[in-house]
């Protein structure tokens, strides 16, 4: 975030020391007292953040800004987020642009303490600006090739900047009614002054979203698209979780029971997702090894907490929010949690503490149909379940009786490292006990 460089002082000698017969005369020194000029760095919004993109800066060049404030909004490999700045100043030079790109550590704007400095800031702006060679996008790209038009969202509620928040505590405004025109809808300062009656700072308005909505134009072969901050990130994972021995193992559970508990309790917003994540959540509180974590290849630890991360796609990417102690919590409160947690992922607002913290991950593709797929082991975790659609089957019983019963099938990828057959072939006899005994997920 911003970092406080240490102004320079030169003290003048002290007078009245004799000197030595023979020694040359001293100098008399000037106290100089340099300005002090702060950088605003990219920070390090996630353990596996490298570079952040800046999606808006919510302070402009020349605004002052006090310790605390929202200055910026960056892209990092999973979330949007604020960045606060440490220091009290005025923003004297934005380094880079909304739209650009900057390593973690990187200077991406300068504070400057008070206005006779700030031409100073812009002057040093500017040098940098030469000596490292950094760049805006190429205006001409976007031109060569027109991005898609994007279908235009409604605005969303109640997702706001801190200082939206801050401002809306000030004024009494209940920021769940105010409608924000941020980034996805998010809820910004100007927001607030606007629905408290006040005249807010006038900024730059954005372009006018296209009016007609039509299919994306086709992209031309041959065409070169870099990663997204998120696929990126998406991209690394993967490649690492490639180092890791892993195995699979399928199983077919009978889901009739569980069907109808979740046309019963539906209405109260419980979803075929979480009936999955909690009746995994119970099954490992039986099988603590399906849920360890091995990261160095030498020893392993077992996990005091049964978190479940949830796999969700979203346009550019997947997110994996997680049900925290998906195991002590009651069905209802789970499903609160999930809408919680989906909606900030959709509109990336996920705080890392909410998409870095699992120890079990799920990956449900039933809802499109699928009927079998394999996932892949996300790093740092020791199984994750890939659950196909429910469908009607004929099974026969022990008696030779014929009859069509709604099957599912599991699989589950596992690091053979930590985890053998064996425990995964018990964890799932006591996942399909519970899913086709469902009652137990609802006490």
């Amino acid at each position: 975030m911003a970092y406080l460089a240490s102004p320079s002082l030169s003290l003048p000698t002290v007078p009245g020391r004799a000197r030595l017969s023979g020694a040359p005369p001293r100098r008399r020194r000037m106290a100089v007292v340099r300005a002090k000029l702060r950088e605003i760095f990219m920070p390090a919004l996630s353990s596996t953040m490298t570079e952040g993109k800046i999606v808006s800066w919510t302070a402009s060049e020349g605004d002052r800004v006090a310790k605390g404030d929202p200055v910026v909004v960056v892209e990092s490999d999973k979330a949007d987020m604020d960045v606060e700045t440490f220091h009290d100043g005025i923003v004297a030079a934005v380094l880079v642009p909304a739209g650009g790109t900057a390593p973690v550590g990187a200077p991406i704007a300068l504070l400057a303490e008070s206005e006779e400095e700030v031409a100073l800031a812009r002057a040093r702006a500017q040098a940098l600006s030469q000596g490292q060679g950094q760049e805006p996008p190429p205006p001409d790209a976007a031109a060569a090739a027109p991005p898609a038009p994007a279908p235009v969202a409604a605005p969303t509620k109640g997702i706001a900047t801190p200082y939206a928040k801050k401002l809306a505590k000030q004024h009494r405004v209940d920021i769940a009614e105010v409608v924000g025109t941020g980034p996805h809808g998010r809820v910004t300062a100007a927001d607030v002054e606007a629905a408290a009656g006040m005249n807010p700072k006038p900024n730059p308005a954005p372009p006018p979203p296209s009016a007609v909505v039509g299919p994306p134009p086709p992209v031309a072969g041959g065409t070169v698209v870099p990663f997204s901050t998120m696929q990126a990130a998406v991209s690394r994972n993967m490649v690492e979780s490639l180092s890791v021995p892993t195995f699979r193992v399928g199983y077919s559970v009978i889901t009739d029971k569980l069907d109808a508990l979740y046309e019963k309790i539906k209405s109260k917003g419980v979803t075929k997702t979480v009936l999955l994540a909690k009746a995994a959540a119970m099954a490992l509180t039986q099988h603590p090894v399906v849920y360890a974590s091995c990261r160095d290849g030498k020893s392993f630890s077992y996990n005091s907490n049964i978190n479940i991360a949830v796999a969700v796609a979203i346009e550019g990417g997947l997110l994996t929010p997680v049900l925290e102690d998906a195991d002590k919590l009651d069905i209802y409160l789970l499903a609160q949690k999930w809408r919680v947690l989906l909606k900030k992922a959709r509109t990336k607002q996920l705080q890392p503490s909410e998409y870095s913290s699992g120890t079990f991950s799920l990956s449900n593709l039933g809802m499109y149909g699928v009927e079998k797929f394999d996932a892949i082991l996300p790093p740092g975790q020791g199984a994750i379940m890939a659950v196909g659609a429910s469908r009607p089957t004929v099974v026969a019983d022990k008696d030779g009786f014929f009859s069509v019963k709604n099957k599912m099938l599991v699989n589950v990828t596992a690091d053979h490292r930590i985890i053998y057959g064996a425990d995964l072939a018990a964890f799932l006899q006591t996942f399909a006990k519970i899913v086709e005994d469902p009652e137990s997920l609802t006490l």
